[in-house]
């Protein structure tokens, strides 16, 4: 590697400069495939490369959650052999089943031809996607690629209007921005050309859709919140590759999401619920609606007895074609979920997120063998626009808006419709041109809900979840949730939405504390598990997520 020590003033910080050919901020599908495809690239053509994957987890894979139900597409064009690589892709789906939740007890299970064929799952697998990029990890390392897990991406360098790299988090740093014992300021990472992988809301991501104006003329991105457990349950109830979707119940109509239950190896299940961030009621509970789910009878019969192992949560993107932003702009390119090329009508994205990795590995090649740097690389639309991930997109471009606008019944129906027997091509063009954030009404004006208090065998309580998560922050730093205007939780949130923070944050994070005879809003951010909901459900967009001290946040094993 070359390592050029440089030292250069930068908001008056001396900070060590490396320059490499391509960094890549974010170690998932998409960041990995990107790192492997550059390096397969240079290895055929025998040129050096030097790429740098920067993680900000401990780890690659301690903050990747994912169902997860994986379409092995994209990995078997990147790595073919990737069986005989050893990768820990190994329960096929054998049984696949779609129900309707009627009511707290009952279940009607819906036949295959009534369902959009693209909920089957013929041919794929249950992985675990945080082992998944352990393996993809290895195999990037194996073909030269530098990987950086613990270091934030905190900032971008941007000179001129276009990108030219990142700057890491500093480490040391106090709650009062002051240094501590200890003290390591941030490395600049220069780049002929940035990726951003960031997944899910990246803090990046969001930054760069905001300075090139990436989303003009498209919808606004919608998103879901997804929690995962893993359950060790009795060998009795346990049908391994058995996979289960659902929709309905506890859910009410207006508010729309789904529910999963895996039957994994060893004994294990994943459990599971999607609610859609679109939702309207304030003082909805996602985590509330989570552990009331696990009381129903399906899946009730199979964790009773059971050990919850594993707690965790994550926003998602489910736009799709419609809130997909431009995704190239000067000096790099916006990748995965952090653009957002989830396929909600597959319930999946680590597929389309691995192959729009590819196509960016492809074009950035290309780019620097005719001695580009830092350009705009438009060629990506048209090299994206010719794969078969957009064509998915494309043919799923009404999934999400229809069933906003049309609601489950009308909507699943016209989506079975238009994907069973038109393969997408009806000649109608459905959007959802309202953000998530702006769906909320008044608390005053809908019904409370209430919830049971958790029975510690089925549902449990926010702290004992974020517990099995390993969530950890190092003490003292700067809050990482930050408020634009401090007041609002209380003057507008409160009032008017009963501040519902404290009820969409999966991590309990977020509380109105009476202090002194006056409310008073408190962060907890220590227990943040990174889903990023905050960012997106904020109705004042107050909050803003960005990135803590490298290594921080949830140390999942083997979500």
């Amino acid at each position: 590697m070359w390592l050029r020590a440089v030292t250069e003033e930068i908001n008056m910080v001396e900070r060590e400069t490396m320059e490499f050919d391509v960094v890549i901020v974010g170690a998932g599908p998409a960041g990995l495939s990107t790192a492997i495809r550059l390096a397969q690239q240079a290895q055929q053509k025998q040129q050096e490369l030097m790429i740098c994957v920067v993680e900000k987890g401990s780890e690659v894979g301690a903050h990747i959650l994912s169902g997860a139900v994986f379409e092995a597409r994209a990995l078997d064009e990147l790595l073919p052999d990737w069986q005989e690589l050893g990768a820990p892709i190994n329960t096929k789906v054998i049984n696949d089943e779609i129900l309707w939740f009627n009511n707290s007890e009952k279940a009607s299970k819906i036949p295959h031809f009534a369902t959009p064929k693209t909920f089957h799952n013929d041919g794929n697998y249950i992985v675990s996607m945080g082992n998944v990029c352990r393996f993809l990890a290895e195999q990037a390392e194996t073909l030269g690629v530098e990987i950086f897990p613990g270091f934030s991406a905190h900032s971008i360098l941007i000179e001129d209007d276009t990108v030219k790299g990142i700057i890491t988090g500093d480490m040391g740093i106090d709650k009062n921005g002051k240094e501590k014992d200890g003290y390591m300021p941030g490395m600049e990472l220069k780049a002929k050309y940035t990726v951003f992988a960031e997944g899910c809301r990246g803090h990046l991501g969001k930054q760069l859709v905001n300075q090139f104006a990436l989303d003009e003329h498209v919808s606004p991105q919608h998103y879901g919140l997804g929690f995962k457990e893993i359950w060790q349950v009795d060998s009795s109830k346990h049908q391994q590759g058995k996979v289960m979707h659902g929709t309905g119940w506890p859910l009410k109509n207006d508010t729309s999401g789904g529910a999963f239950m895996y039957h994994i190896e060893d004994n294990q299940v994943v459990v599971g619920l999607i609610v859609d961030l679109n939702y309207s009621n304030p003082h909805l509970s996602p985590f509330d609606e989570f552990q009331r789910m696990k009381h129903h009878p399906t899946f009730k019969d199979v964790l009773e007895g059971g050990e919850r192992i594993a707690y965790g949560a994550r926003a998602i993107t489910k736009g799709g074609l419609h809130s997909l932003p431009k995704m190239h702009f000067p000096g790099g390119l916006l990748v995965g979920c952090d653009a957002g090329t989830l396929n909600f009508a597959k319930i999946k994205g680590n597929h389309t997120a691995m192959k729009s990795g590819m196509v960016a590995a492809d074009v950035i090649f290309d780019a620097i063998t005719q001695g580009k740097e830092h350009t705009d690389l438009s060629e990506f639309k048209s090299a994206f626009e010719t794969s078969w991930a957009y064509k998915e997109l494309h043919q799923s471009r009404n999934f999400g808006p229809v069933m906003h606008k049309l609601g489950k019944f009308i909507g699943g129906a016209y989506n079975t419709l238009d994907q069973n027997l038109f393969n997408g091509g009806l000649p109608f063009t459905f959007k959802d041109n309202v953000s998530d954030h702006a769906t909320l009404v008044d608390a005053a004006s809908v019904e409370r809900l209430k919830y049971s208090k958790p029975d510690g065998k089925l549902s449990f309580d926010k702290l004992s979840s974020v517990f099995l998560s390993n969530t950890n922050h190092e003490d003292s730093q700067p809050c990482h949730l930050q408020l634009k205007d401090v007041s609002i939780p209380i003057k507008v949130n409160l009032a008017k939405f009963d501040e519902p923070a404290q009820r969409y944050c999966p991590a309990g994070v977020y509380e109105v504390q009476q202090v002194e005879g006056k409310d008073e809003f408190v962060i907890n951010a220590q227990n943040c598990v990174h889903c990023k909901t905050c960012d997106i459900k904020d109705p004042s967009q107050n909050i803003t997520w960005v990135t803590p001290e490298g290594a921080g946040g949830p140390n999942y094993p083997n979500m």
